[in-house]
């Protein structure tokens, strides 16, 4: 569509006979998605960002206030502690996560409250020792 809107006419009538001649030269007949219902994101106000958004779904990316990801990792530190194969492992995995809880617990939170603190270790070893001779694992590791 090279020509040029020409002057005097409405811009809404040019465009109407450009439409009017490409339905007529058959150029809507074989477009990608032909017959598929609109896609729903694509529904409701016009959002900047929606390819953003849809390029972080496609990737499987989201994006948290700092304090929420903390919990969040902070909550999968704790399981991956309950299910370490050593002491010595659950106790790292716990005193890693605590540090990054008391860095986040000292300075002013970017976004909501973290509202958590840091674990005690002893009990989540306990906590571990208690599961693990629960589960039958008969094994001591002492390391």
């Amino acid at each position: 569509m090279t020509e040029r809107k020409p002057p005097g006419v409405p811009f809404e009538s040019w465009i109407d006979k450009q439409i009017q001649d490409a339905e007529r030269r058959g150029e809507f007949e074989q477009l990608p998605g032909l017959g598929r219902p609109l896609d729903p994101e694509m529904e409701g106000p016009y959002d900047e960002l929606w390819w953003i958004r849809r390029k972080m779904a496609r990737e499987g990316l989201s994006v948290l206030p700092p304090a929420l990801a903390l919990r969040k990792e902070a909550e999968d530190a704790l399981a991956a502690a309950y299910a370490a194969p050593s002491e010595r492992i659950a106790r790292k995995i716990v005193t890693d996560v605590n540090v990054k809880l008391r860095d986040m617990m000292f300075r002013p939170p970017p976004g909501p409250p973290l509202g958590m603190r840091p674990y005690d270790v002893e009990e989540v070893v306990r906590q571990w020792r208690e599961r693990r001779a629960a589960a039958g694992d008969g094994r001591r590791d002492r390391t």
